[in-house]
């Protein structure tokens, strides 16, 4: 049985596989993850690409904690570890 976008977030961040979870959630419609969508986005580029972000000045791991939190007020959703 095929799991649902949001299914597949949902058991990233149980497994505590934020870099999936986040990189997932990056894919879904702007207009769906409303005020959360840029902060989601930038936690996704942080993992992905960190010394980037460190290039243009940005702190990846305080973009990475900002996209968790976003991605779990987005989704509705319990935080783990």
């Amino acid at each position: 049985m095929m799991q649902s976008k949001r299914q597949r977030i949902l058991a990233a961040t149980e497994a505590g596989d934020w870099r999936r979870a986040l990189g997932l959630a990056a894919t879904v419609s702007r207009r769906r993850l409303g005020e959360h969508a840029a902060a989601i986005q930038r936690g996704h580029e942080a993992h992905w690409q960190p010394e980037w972000c460190r290039q243009l000045q940005l702190d990846p791991a305080a973009d990475i904690e900002a996209g968790k939190l976003a991605l779990i007020e987005a989704s509705n959703i319990r935080r783990t570890p």
